[in-house]
């Protein structure tokens, strides 16, 4: 910057700091200056939202803090459920592009369906933030859980409480084609090779789905009455694991560590009741919140959509019986909205 350019931006500072000084000298009020940009950069932008279904609790708390941290700034968030099908997500994505919203959030059922799509938005001016799963094709931001940590803190609780037992753990995975799934068991991996006494007799694919965890379980601990531990990949899955558990008069005595959102009934209640031994929650109005924020913080900046590939992990809460009871541990959905 030249001298000139600098002396005339320090003496308009000046005048504009003398000019506040004498409007508080004289007991008026000031305008603040850098209110009606944000409002206006803010003011009539779409947020669009792809969930892989809106019939859980991770969903729901997603949207439900984006319309709650967005709307009030005039922004309009819309939501496209594919309900569990990749081939409506992947219309629903395409239509969403062709509408030009600002941003759209993207929930992503596995690594590859979104990838060129993801790549396309971008290339069209729309920030594309990936929550939770992600694909092989980065965007602006991800936010979401650090599923490798997860998968060795859930397996290290898990092998903690196999000691002195049969040492005979099984890995209820959720699908194996989804980010969540594969970097998650990388954690499990990493846990299991310095634990060389833990056999793993069981590692099999429920695809989210309860009712398979609950079959797989309930076959797995007919083939080993001596298990003592289970690692599962999502809670919203594993209450189906719980339950072949319970059927089997073995909980207490197979431990069951999982992750999660969170939420009250899923997380915590399950928890207190002795279903789930240990469940890492990854906190999804937090989750909203950090999105949010990365969306309020884009919009206003300018900057070109794909040029930043940013990350924001989440801080990670481990639920056990000695804080699922207290109040702020878990939150409720019926609360979010």
């Amino acid at each position: 910057m030249h001298l000139a350019n600098r002396i005339a931006i320090a003496a308009f500072m000046a005048l504009g700091l003398a000019g506040a000084q004498q409007a508080l000298a004289q007991g008026k009020g000031l305008d603040e200056p850098f209110r009606e940009g944000y409002k206006k950069a803010l003011d009539g932008k779409t947020v669009g939202f792809i969930p892989v279904a809106m019939g859980f609790d991770l969903s729901q708390g997603w949207f439900n803090g984006l319309k709650k941290e967005l709307e009030p700034s005039g922004m309009k968030v819309v939501v496209r459920d594919p309900n569990w099908n990749t081939n409506a997500g992947a219309q629903a994505f395409t239509a969403l592009i062709a509408e030009k919203p600002a941003v759209i959030v993207i929930h992503n059922p596995d690594v590859a369906t979104y990838a060129k799509l993801i790549s396309k938005a971008e290339s069209e001016g729309i920030y594309v933030v990936q929550i939770n799963m992600r694909s092989a094709q980065p965007s602006t931001a991800f936010v979401g859980a650090d599923w490798v940590d997860i998968g060795e803190r859930t397996t290290t609780a898990v092998v903690n409480a196999c000691k002195g037992k049969s040492n005979k753990i099984a890995i209820v995975q959720g699908a194996p084609t989804a980010a969540a799934s594969a970097y998650t068991l990388k954690g499990v991996e990493n846990v299991l090779a310095k634990n060389a006494d833990v056999k793993v007799v069981s590692n099999q694919a429920a695809d989210w789905d309860a009712a398979k965890a609950k079959a797989l379980t309930q076959t797995v601990l007919k083939q080993n009455p001596d298990l003592c531990g289970i690692v599962g990949f999502w809670d919203g899955m594993d209450i189906g694991t719980a339950a072949a558990i319970k059927e089997a008069g073995l909980t207490g005595k197979v431990f069951l560590a999982t992750s999660g959102g969170g939420e009250q009934k899923g997380a915590c209640d399950q928890v207190k009741s002795g279903a789930i031994d240990y469940d890492l929650s990854y906190d999804v109005p937090t989750q909203a919140s950090n999105m949010a924020a990365m969306i309020k913080w884009l919009v206003q900046g300018g900057m070109k959509p794909g040029v930043a590939k940013q990350n924001i992990y989440t801080t990670l809460i481990p639920i056990t019986k000695d804080n699922a009871a207290a109040d702020g541990t878990c939150w409720k959905l019926t609360a979010s909205k």
